[in-house]
């Protein structure tokens, strides 16, 4: 049994200072796991394009699910100008905590050769995380235009070269480019007519101002209901959800054509490792719930969340494809 002062020797002062600093580290160890976890607080995703377009709705539809999955708001902020520069400056400009991200498209592959003057390399800037979404696009005609099928159609614009215009929206985006690619493999030459906006060119050709338009399957579905266009072909890999009867282009004579629009998810490089699989779970997790698979359905989209990995090595073979088609088609933006 310890004697009185055999117990006091074991408390002497050196001691309990050991013990006190001891206590001490453990609970700032203890704090220090704590603040770092992540997030803990809202985080804002940039979206370098309009409130209600394809890219809003569908940044909104995968926030309203993350917020639930992360316990922590996920804010949509709209950043719009430059061709989408002026989303990833602010992106860039901000501290790179993971609490601000970019739901970009395909102008990141792009915009290094149409955007003279950048200041910075998208490639080296911004690190991928995933691929939220996909938005088919169609090709489509007016009512009354003289093919009932994409092969009609082709075989007149063959016959008729330079004379049939086709919408896209804008200059130098998806639908530019995936015309551009049919162009080159179909061997036909179009009219192109940009838009701002997928709806504007909807607009024009329910007036008849333009014979064909190459718009997603969403922007599309206001004048195929009104009985103002025909949907010819798709340009998916493989058919939309949204118009199950309308045959792809890779299986109108072209394998392997593949060029939906699309959206998804970066970092500012030099963001914290660990948020980037948090990140991509969270989305892959979100891209399951049933009401937002629902709501992307309604929007003519498709939730995909792929890997990292899987997205970085597509992004890869899409700048390729893509720069290269600007090129030899000598695409620029105003």
């Amino acid at each position: 049994m310890k004697t009185r002062n055999s117990i006091l020797k074991d408390f002497r002062p050196g001691r309990r200072q050991a013990l006190a600093v001891g206590a001490a580290s453990l609970l700032a160890t203890r704090l220090g796991v704590a603040q770092s976890q992540w997030p803990n607080r809202a985080v804002h995703i940039i979206v370098p394009f309009s409130a209600g377009g394809a890219a809003d709705t569908s940044a909104r539809a995968f926030a309203l699910q993350l917020t639930d999955i992360l316990g922590q708001n996920v804010v949509i902020e709209n950043r719009t100008g430059g061709n989408a520069v002026v989303a990833a400056n602010a992106v860039l400009q901000a501290p790179k905590d993971g609490y601000t991200l970019i739901w970009d498209a395909a102008n990141c592959l792009t915009n290094p050769v149409l955007v003279k003057d950048l200041t910075f390399d998208y490639q080296k800037s911004f690190t991928p995380i995933t691929l939220g979404a996909r938005a088919p696009q169609v090709i489509a005609v007016r009512q009354d235009f003289p093919a009932a099928n994409i092969q009609e159609f082709l075989d007149y614009v063959r016959a008729h070269p330079g004379k049939v215009s086709c919408g896209t929206p804008p200059s130098g985006g998806m639908a530019h480019l995936a015309m551009a690619l049919l162009q080159q493999r179909a061997n036909i030459k179009l009219i192109h007519t940009p838009y701002r906006g997928g709806a504007d060119a909807a607009r024009d050709i329910m007036g008849g101002q333009i014979d064909s338009i190459l718009i997603t399957a969403s922007s599309a579905r206001g004048p195929q209901r009104a009985g103002k266009i025909r949907i010819l072909a798709v340009t998916s890999e493989k058919r939309s959800n949204v118009y199950p009867e309308v045959p792809t282009l890779a299986e109108s004579g072209f394998p392997g054509y593949d060029m939906d629009d699309w959206y998804g998810l970066f970092a500012a490089t030099g963001t914290p490792d660990s948020v980037l699989p948090t990140m991509q779970k969270a989305v892959a997790r979100a891209a399951r719930s049933p009401a937002l698979i629902a709501s992307m359905d309604q929007a003519g989209q498709v939730p995909v969340a792929n890997g990292t990995q899987e997205f970085t090595d597509w992004l890869n073979k899409q700048r390729e494809l893509l720069q290269q088609l600007i090129r030899t088609s000598n695409i620029t933006v105003s």
